[in-house]
């Protein structure tokens, strides 16, 4: 499983922009955003959770936002590869904060409508 992480936007901005591909069944870790985090899908299908939510698809075109601090992954499908660019803020210079990582059977739960 492989993520491949392009362009950013230096200090002192507080913002950032990546463009990000994942191969079929990758996923980043747990993690959160101190101030948020606005995902756009470019191609492919994904996949995004928070914590204690379901497993939601993720197609082109689409738009998710995901509240500061809370904890969540995305990633792609188990046969397609996704790209998204990922837009978030820093906080005293923190853009993210890493947690654990995505087990199995978390990514395999059923995806919710």
């Amino acid at each position: 499983m492989n993520i491949t992480v392009s362009g950013s936007v230096p200090a002192p901005a507080r913002i950032r922009a990546t463009r990000v591909s994942f191969e079929p069944r990758a996923r980043t870790a747990w993690h959160t955003h101190p101030l948020g985090q606005t995902l756009h899908v470019l191609s492919g299908v994904g996949r995004v959770q928070a914590w204690g939510g379901p497993v939601r698809e993720i197609r082109p075109g689409d738009t998710v936002w995901i509240p500061p601090g809370e904890k969540h992954w995305h990633g792609a499908g188990p046969s397609t590869g996704m790209v998204h660019i990922a837009f978030q803020e820093a906080l005293d210079g923190v853009h993210v904060t890493w947690l654990e990582p995505v087990s199995d059977e978390q990514y395999s739960a059923a995806v919710s409508g």
